[in-house]
């Protein structure tokens, strides 16, 4: 299914509630595209590196890497295509993005020197958030990636990316930053009192805060001058692909009901805002047990024909075990018509509940099959 609602998209965004999956979903999906014969990257912001030892790539940095031929082929698998993977630097894409909009090669060293921007750049509520979206804005504009499938930050709203470009701008902008470095104007007697005495007020509030913080914000506010418009511009571009034909967005949620909820939030407002959602992949879903229900007589039976030294207590043991997966799997079943119902729709994907996590190509390339199903 997966297959015939992203193959002809070349952005697809896998959004969803933190520790659902969604990092390995978006593998499963990049694989999939590539296994179509596309050249496919995925974006994953997880720091936990797990993506790249599952893809086998002893690093995963900010460039893009592809996963070699070989590896894929000595986990059995056909991929016409190419799959390349990068980890996002939040920190060297504000950089380039600094490189890219200062006026002045002056004014860019003037940035990037800064205290305030190094601690902007790294530290501030939506910079990872912001980055990721201009990481994807630097692959579209590469033109190298036929399809290109970003695995959203962990965040407690899974689309506060799509707003951070606008937070950052309002923070460089705050008027909260701009009263201590700008003389008072008008009537406003707060900043004239601030500023009464020029130099030594500067220098008594400098020893209180420490250092030449007020200088370092000063001097970032006057190199940011003029680059607003080009942050607000790209801005306006990737909001403008998210929501054109060439963008699809997957919401990934687990049987729970917390993820559960969120997945539906998350869908709402992406139709609101008129994102173009594809669909829900619901991950780790319990099956039935395969055995059927036998009862505790009958797995003794077998046991015991089976050479096992405690029969009795091991049938037991195999049949509350199977008890709790029947029970796991009713609740998972129940989680997904409810689901399917409030969606009003069938579900974009299902994976089953995996053994172990998937931690190499082999384990993708089962959630890959599961989503092409």
């Amino acid at each position: 299914m997966i297959d015939s609602a992203l193959a002809d998209r070349w952005i697809v965004v896998c959004c969803g509630a933190g520790g659902v999956g969604k990092t390995t979903v978006s593998a499963a999906v990049a694989l999939g595209l590539a296994k179509l014969g596309h050249r496919a990257v995925v974006v994953t912001i997880d720091p936990a590196r797990r993506l790249g030892s599952a893809l086998g790539l002893d690093h995963l940095g900010d460039e893009p890497r592809r996963v070699s031929p070989e590896s894929i082929d000595d986990a059995g698998l056909t991929v016409p295509g190419e799959l390349w993977a990068l980890q996002l630097d939040a920190k060297a894409t504000f950089d380039r993005l600094v490189a890219r909009n200062a006026p002045t090669p002056q004014d860019r060293e003037r940035i990037l020197e800064n205290r305030i921007y190094r601690h902007l750049s790294g530290a501030v509520a939506g910079a990872q958030e912001y980055m990721a979206v201009e990481r994807l804005h630097e692959l579209v504009e590469d033109g190298r990636f036929e399809r290109i499938v970003l695995d959203t930050p962990p965040s407690r709203n899974a689309l506060d990316f799509l707003e951070a470009p606008e937070r950052i701008t309002r923070f460089i902008e705050g008027k909260a930053l701009r009263l201590l470095t700008q003389p008072a104007t008008g009537g406003n007697i707060a900043a004239r009192a601030l500023h009464m005495g020029g130099a030594a007020v500067l220098s008594v509030l400098e020893r209180i805060t420490g250092a030449q913080m007020l200088r370092d914000v000063a001097d970032f506010l006057g190199a940011f001058d003029g680059m607003y418009d080009g942050f607000a511009e790209r801005a306006g571009e990737v909001r403008e692909l998210l929501r054109s034909d060439d963008a699809a967005f997957v919401v990934v949620t687990a049987p729970d009901p917390g993820p559960t909820e969120e997945a539906l939030a998350l869908a709402e407002r992406l139709g609101k805002e008129a994102y173009p959602l594809q669909g829900v992949v619901l991950n780790r879903v319990h099956g039935a047990p395969p055995v059927g229900d036998p009862a505790p007589h009958e797995l003794r039976a077998i046991l015991a024909d089976a050479g096992a030294r405690h029969p009795d207590d091991l049938a037991a043991r195999a049949a509350e075990t199977l008890d709790e997966l029947r029970a796991l799997a009713q609740h998972d079943g129940q989680a997904r018509e409810a689901l399917t119902a409030a969606l009003g729709s069938p579900l974009l994907g299902q994976v089953p509940a995996l053994p172990d996590e998937p931690v190499d190509l082999h384990g993708l390339a089962r959630v890959t099959a599961a989503l092409r199903t």
